[in-house]
């Protein structure tokens, strides 16, 4: 009775943590324009489920843009301009086309971004509740609701969970393809060989980032085979341990090789195989040639061989050319896009300055500026604590001997595989990304968000339990309680820290930034693009407008998938740094993304470049400069002008 009682409690408070966060999102995305990345997945993913043809954003698997159109399609049933040059003779045109299919066609452009983000507002939603069930197995039913909740109330999760693009859905597949393949470690049956291997084909149409999951499973089968061998080695006749031991070897990467196959041959081929049904071979030919026309050392001369990564890029071209294999080269396409984009980098503006990579520290200070306070406690207490028990453990002495490395090992891999499995992809993930000089956003930390928040509540549930019951003494006993007492109560005022912050942010969750970071309104001055500005407030500068009737034209400067004209009419001029001052043509109204403002203005590091008058040098000249929060910051980084009208967080408005 006591464990169905618990249960019923565990779920009841589960619901009202997934209807808070869907709530939230939910809200977020009604007064939220398109964001930068939506104005290419939205029409892309329509012609998917529209056209069957994924002539449009093949950097990117089509799973959550896909199922975002399913409702659209629906129960919108806009018009898709098939006619536009944008999917006639553009190449990949899916920024025009995301124009022309929001904006120039007399849809409801409004109607078709609120209903295309329900999908994946569900998919967090899933994910969350999959957090639940992946952490219950290794920490029980209430203890599992810790990193439920961490993840529903993050505000990361909530700006981008309700957005039409792939970081969450990437979260969502990784954590469902490594529970059910922790899930086969622990039984390896059949059926669960296939759930391995249906989860693993989920997560490859998620995002490419999740093909890391292939050399992390290849090291976690080399892992439980050391594991096995060490356990075995004793045991086993020492003139059939080559042998036993090989075909221990080969049995699981045979059934590794399985998971492998089921998620590429049965899940992935298919649904690219319908969604390239509709698009004519010769175009898919023609485009992979255009767009890895540059990759790696450009087009094979005739008559020669192919050198080094360029050899993939020709047989994705051979393979689009024929009906069985072109499935395969569209998938691939999109894997050899994202490793050229990779290599490219991105312009961004970090830390003071406009630089071509935020380097290696871009990522772990993102993380401690936009993550709450209150998570970093969470994660980094129980980071200090896991290193000060292995510390601790390390020099532990059993019955006057040092305990041998070889059996703490091998007993925690047979007992924590779960957690070891988890911890290297966190590992794996951070040094990959921290590696990459494509530094665009704290969202490409979100596959490993799940995870941290799991291995973090088992070491707080081991931490606060952990009562000393050795001692008969009753006042031994009642310390070790009140300890423990004192420890729910410091974790209940972290959670309800957190939400009170959450709450605070709504709905500007997109441009969250910690204390430290200078929060919601400061966050600009260190890092912009998608971290704080990715163009979401457009809606709010039409409520603006529309407010002041004063205001007959005004300049936009615009960064972001809305379009200004749609939404403010003739009153919307378009316009940049180089056309000077807007008064000078009786226009005395500018809007700004700030995003736009800090590219302009920040100084630039070693080896970028900008045209002079590119500078917003007169607004500069005009207005002071906004102070930037804290005065640790220094430098340059307060140095945008100081705007009459913030719109939302991120455009600001000037009279001039």
């Amino acid at each position: 009775m006591f464990k169905k009682i618990t249960s019923a409690w565990a779920f009841a408070a589960l619901a009202l943590v997934c209807l808070a966060s869907f709530s939230m999102m939910l809200w977020a995305s009604r007064t939220d324009s398109a964001i930068d990345d939506e104005l290419a997945h939205i029409p892309a993913g329509y012609g998917y489920v529209n056209q069957f043809d994924y002539r449009l954003n093949p950097e990117h698997p089509p799973l959550v843009k896909a199922l975002a159109m399913f409702p659209v399609a629906m129960f919108v049933n806009p018009v898709y301009p098939i006619s536009s040059p944008a999917w006639t003779t553009e190449v990949n045109g899916q920024w025009d086309m995301g124009t022309a299919f929001l904006y120039n066609s007399g849809n409801d452009a409004n109607a078709i971004i609120f209903t295309a983000r329900i999908m994946p507002i569900l998919l967090t939603i899933l994910l969350i509740i999959l957090i639940y069930f992946a952490a219950r197995r290794m920490i029980g039913k209430m203890w599992a609701l810790l990193p439920a909740f961490l993840f529903a109330l993050d505000p990361n999760v909530l700006a981008h969970g309700h957005y039409v693009t792939t970081d969450v859905g990437a979260a969502l597949g990784i954590l469902l393809s490594l529970f059910f393949f922790l899930k086969f470690v622990e039984s390896p049956t059949t059926k669960h060989l296939w759930y391995a291997g249906i989860a693993f084909g989920i997560a490859q149409l998620a995002k490419f980032s999740t093909p890391l999951l292939v050399p992390l499973f290849i090291f976690l089968v080399l892992v439980l085979w050391l594991r096995d061998m060490a356990l075995q080695w004793d045991l086993t006749d020492a003139t059939r341990r080559a042998k036993t031991f090989f075909f221990y070897l080969c049995r699981r990467a045979w059934k590794l090789m399985l998971i492998f196959v089921i998620g590429y041959v049965i899940v992935v081929y298919p649904i690219y195989f319908l969604f390239t049904a509709g698009e004519p071979i010769a175009r898919q030919t023609a485009d992979t040639q255009q767009i890895l026309a540059s990759f790696s050392t450009g087009p094979t001369p005739a008559g020669q061989m192919c050198h080094g990564m360029r050899c993939l890029a020709d047989l994705d071209i051979t393979m689009s050319k024929h009906a069985i294999t072109r499935p395969a080269a569209e998938y691939m396409l999109g894997v050899l896009m994202v490793l050229q984009r990779a290599d490219g980098g991105n312009t961004i503006y970090f830390l003071g300055g406009i630089r071509g990579a935020g380097g290696w520290i871009y990522f772990p200070v993102l993380y401690l500026l936009k993550e709450p306070v209150p998570t970093l406690i969470v994660v980094l207490l129980a980071l200090v604590l896991a290193l000060w028990w292995t510390v601790r453990n390390s020099f532990a002495r059993a019955g006057g001997a040092a305990i041998r490395w070889k059996h703490r090992i091998t007993g925690y891999l047979l007992h924590h595989f779960a957690e070891f499995g988890m911890a290297s992809f966190i590992v794996l993930y951070w040094g990959y990304s921290m590696h990459s000089p494509l530094n665009i956003g704290i969202r490409h930390l979100m596959p490993t968000i799940p995870l941290i928040f799991i291995l973090a509540a088992v070491v707080w549930k081991k931490w606060i339990m952990k009562l000393d019951l050795s001692s008969f003494d009753l006042a031994t006993i009642a310390r070790s309680f009140a300890t423990a007492i004192v420890k729910y109560i410091f974790l209940i005022l972290l959670l309800a820290w957190l939400a009170l912050e959450t709450l605070f942010a709504a709905p500007y969750f997109l441009s969250y930034f910690n204390e430290f970071g200078g929060g919601v309104w400061g966050g600009y001055h260190f890092v912009t693009d998608s971290n704080y500005d990715w163009g979401q407030d457009l809606l709010r500068l039409q409520t603006f407008v529309n407010a002041h009737p004063e205001i007959d034209r005004i300049g936009v400067d615009y960064f972001g998938g809305g379009n200004p004209k749609y939404y403010l009419g003739d009153k919307e001029v378009n316009w940049s740094s180089s056309q000077g001052n807007p008064a000078d043509q009786g226009i005395h109204w500018l809007a700004v993304s700030v995003n736009t403002l800090e590219g302009a203005i920040q100084p630039l590091a070693p080896g970028q470049s900008r045209d002079a008058s590119s500078t917003y040098a007169w607004l500069t000249a005009l207005r002071s400069p906004a102070n930037a929060t804290g005065t640790w910051l220094g430098g340059s980084m307060g140095n945008v002008p100081t705007p009459d009208y913030r719109i939302g967080t991120s455009i600001f408005v000037y009279r001039l």
